[in-house]
């Protein structure tokens, strides 16, 4: 499953976010403000930003990025 790397604050991660239940995308959300999930950013993706997305050994950062990728695979259910 999606894993998404997010802030509550963030407005980029709210993109996502949006777009993601918009269309019935199922993830796991992991809110970095989080010690242990800000930690499993680092080891995860290599920088401390979000939104970042890990899914089946794609990752990306920035939400144009991760909206463009999901539209292009699999995820959206027709």
């Amino acid at each position: 499953m999606l894993d998404l790397y997010m802030l509550e604050t963030c407005p980029f991660c709210k993109k996502v976010i949006k777009f993601l239940e918009e269309n019935g995308i199922e993830y796991n959300k992991i809110d970095v403000s989080n010690s242990e999930n800000h930690r499993r950013l680092l080891e995860t993706g290599g920088k401390d930003q979000v939104p970042f997305i890990s899914d089946e050994g794609t990752r990306l950062y920035e939400s144009d990025d991760i909206i463009n990728y999901l539209k292009n695979n699999r995820h959206i259910k027709k």
